[in-house]
């Protein structure tokens, strides 16, 4: 029997990158709580001792950018000082302004009557997938990848395992069979900031058994799955201090791990005009509603959008000849059934609210944002 492997990894929201996700969706969460209408596009980088906001804002509200920042790092976890960042002592630079009037025209509407074909507030190439290896249709290895990254934040969290500090990865390969059926997980890698003098047998003791074993299902580990823990056998200096960060540079880990296609646009920071966000998001309710209607047990959208325009320029559905019904009549269904241009989306979802915090982290879907909007499976197709 032919048999082939799939990996995926995760990030604690201490790691560098995701401590930018999670500082720009807060921002975004605070405009959105005081002016449902504001236009965000805020970046964060991170490095020693230091945060750079920046980007672009229309907004009526009234934010302390800076005093967001820190209350978001702190939060994390980085209230230790002299170990390279920190909260309290951190640099915190805002370079932050008013969108180009030229991006405006797109999205600015004269009256009300025309606010729902309000345009796209830039191009974007957007997919969606979904498929039965899980409980939330989403792919077996990002989401043990993220469940085992959020078990290494509750065992820091906690002080189950006290010497733990906020920075941290984790990976998953998962072996399938012939049928493209998940069997067995082939190999786990868990990597986490520690303090200075745990002894690394220690740690990796306390790993396999507080986070790994209570994570990966019993079922899908057998004698020969490998397990590699810390494998440099030292990860003391961490966190911004040894690697810089970035906003949106966890795209693949946000969205299907690799599963499925990805148009290059990220997330944190932007507000759900920017089809990037909205456009994603509608996707993936698309395919995850064919895949829990019995439509067909894999499928991947595609949508695409040039700024100004409400509709979208292409929209594709591929199932992947897992289809039990003519593709034509799915896609048929959907473009009847489905109002796919962005002011609906953001009406449909309630995108103008303060909600995108809650899944800066471990992943905008499956398990982890089981309660958000996009992933309801209500959509009522006719076929």
């Amino acid at each position: 029997m032919n048999r082939n492997n799939f990996t995926s990894e995760s990030v604690t929201c201490g790691h560098p990158d995701k401590i930018c996700d999670q500082i720009a969706d807060r921002i975004l969460d605070a405009l959105l709580e005081q002016d449902p209408q504001s236009y965000v596009a805020c970046e964060v980088t991170c490095t020693t001792d230091a945060v750079h906001i920046f980007g672009e804002v229309t907004t009526k509200a009234e934010v302390d950018y800076a005093g967001l920042a820190r209350r978001v790092i702190g939060e994390i976890g980085y209230t230790e000082p002299n170990r390279g960042f920190d909260a309290e002592t951190c640099r915190i630079k805002v370079d932050l302004h008013e969108q180009s009037p030229d991006i405006a025209r797109g999205i600015e509407r004269r009256s009300e009557a025309e606010r729902i074909n309000t345009g796209a507030g830039d191009q974007g190439i957007l997919f969606g997938y979904a498929c039965k290896e899980t409980v939330n249709r989403m792919p077996l290895p990002i989401e043990l990848a993220h469940a085992l990254a959020k078990r290494l934040e509750l065992v820091r969290r906690s002080n189950e395992l006290q010497y733990l500090l906020p920075d941290g990865k984790t990976q998953v390969t998962v072996e399938y069979d012939g049928q493209d059926r998940p069997c067995r997980v082939a190999a786990v890698i868990v990597s986490s900031q520690h303090r200075e003098g745990v002894d690394i047998h220690t740690l990796r003791d306390d790993i396999l058994g507080h986070v790994i074993l209570p994570t990966i299902p019993s079922a899908l580990i057998d004698k020969d799955t490998q397990f590699f823990i810390n494998p440099t056998g030292r990860f003391v200096m961490g966190g911004p201090a040894a690697d810089s960060g970035v906003t949106g540079r966890k795209s693949i880990s946000d969205t299907y791990g690799g599963c499925a296609r990805h148009g290059g646009g990220s997330f944190s920071g932007k507000d759900a005009s920017k089809v990037d966000r909205s456009g994603a998001y509608l996707a993936r309710y698309i395919a995850k509603n064919i895949v829990a209607a019995d439509l067909a047990d894999r499928c991947e959208v595609q949508l695409a959008y040039a700024i100004g325009l409400a509709e979208p320029v292409s929209f594709r559905i591929d199932t992947f000849g897992t289809e039990r019904l003519k593709k034509d009549d799915i896609y048929d269904a959907v473009l009847h059934t489905v109002d796919m241009r962005p002011m609906a989306i953001m009406e449909k979802f309630g995108l103008m609210n303060p909600i995108f915090s809650r899944v800066s982290c471990y992943g905008h879907f499956g398990s982890n944002a089981a309660d958000m909007p996009w992933e309801r499976t209500d959509l009522q197709l006719p076929v």
